[in-house]
């Protein structure tokens, strides 16, 4: 098939203004997996090149180089496994190949009253042990949608984690005493960080936000990003700053499920724009930064898996103007998150219930 076929394609499944990237002669696409995942959440490579992937009814697999997969099940108190909650997500700390320690996000509770949970555990010899809660996200909610969870960690060793809105729950997104609709920071202890910037929230890092599914730091630049859904249309990616808040639900792009408004404003004194949106929307989920010469066109270029649009995608928020672009057109499937190995390599990691890592190469 041809890059121009292959361009129409994009443009019509996407609704992207771009062209697709690569042409099926320019890569090969190997499932690393040796079998199916069950509802995976996000991928994670340790130092000795095995893979970790988060399943949301409450398992870590691990995939090792060799392609043997061990299954184990993490003593989670309370693990809320319904609609979008379970086991989240897994990062390693700045000292892991010390200390084996790592943090987790993972819902909890009940459909009364739920919440999204950050704990601390060590990770050795295939198995978590010391799992300990340090953050406990407030208030309740009682949906088990738009818990948010991913957590990412910064240069001085503080972390941030992106909480959800409760979808129910999207006004409490402007109330700066409440988790939800926030990027938090804190400690690797549980403790807020110092330097907060509202002293009357010393979590609340920014506000303004409905369901942020990427969130990584840049490690040149120390620039944080950041991905969310919007309603019907108005998904985002926003370069977050301490402080801001970034709109929701008193601005946005997007319109209700049902058609009507959620508000009469697309900006707002005080409240930040977008460096990128989706209109319609993609359904953003995991992201990550390329930063290897394996594919040099895509260095310094955010990749962007999404599960609505069923596809990668490749967005440069330096150029001007940003754009975004499918890439590896033949990868036509929900996706839950991406991550870029050691090797170069971009391994995709599909989404629902028979899953799979689908490692990117260019062709030999």
């Amino acid at each position: 098939m041809t890059r121009a076929i292959f361009s129409w394609m994009a443009g019509l499944s996407c609704m992207l203004s771009a062209a697709t990237w690569a042409d099926t002669s320019d890569y090969q696409l190997t499932n690393i997996n040796p079998q199916p995942l069950h509802g995976p959440w996000t991928l994670v490579q340790l130092p000795d090149q095995s893979w970790v992937v988060t399943e949301r009814r409450g398992n870590l697999v691990l995939i090792k180089p060799d392609g043997s997969m061990t299954r184990t099940k993490v003593p989670l108190p309370g693990l809320y496994f319904k609609g979008q909650g379970g086991l989240l997500d897994f990062a390693l700390a700045q000292d892991f190949a010390l200390s084996g320690k790592v943090l987790l996000t993972y819902a909890q509770g009940t459909d009364e009253a739920n919440r999204l949970v950050v704990v601390s555990a060590t990770y050795e010899d295939d198995a978590l042990t010391d799992i300990t809660p340090i953050l406990t996200l407030q208030p309740d909610r009682a949906t088990p949608v738009h818990f948010a969870g991913r957590l990412a960690v910064m240069s001085d060793g503080t972390w941030l984690v992106s909480s959800g809105d409760g979808f129910d729950y999207r006004e409490q997104a402007q109330v700066i005493s409440s988790h939800l609709g926030k990027i938090l920071r804190f400690r690797e202890d549980g403790s807020p960080a110092q330097d907060h910037p509202f002293a009357e929230a010393p979590y609340v890092y920014s506000l303004g936000h409905r369901n942020p599914q990427g969130l990584l730091i840049n490690p040149a630049t120390q620039q944080i990003i950041e991905h969310e859904h919007g309603p019907a249309g108005g998904d985002e990616i926003n370069v977050i700053a301490a402080g801001e808040n970034y709109g929701w639900p008193v601005i946005t792009n997007g319109k209700d499920y049902s058609g009507a408004r959620i508000t009469p404003f697309e900006q707002y004194a005080g409240m930040q724009q977008p460096a990128y949106d989706w209109t319609p929307s993609v359904a953003p989920s995991g992201m990550a930064l390329y930063q290897h010469t394996l594919f040099s066109e895509l260095t310094g270029h955010l990749l962007v898996t999404t599960l609505k649009a069923q596809s990668l995608l490749s967005v440069n928020i330096s150029g001007t103007p940003v754009r975004s672009e499918r890439i590896f057109a033949t990868i036509d499937q929900r996706l839950r998150d991406v991550a870029v190995g050691q090797d170069g390599a971009i391994y995709v990691l599909t989404d629902g219930s028979k899953a799979g890592i689908i490692k990117v190469t260019p062709a030999e």
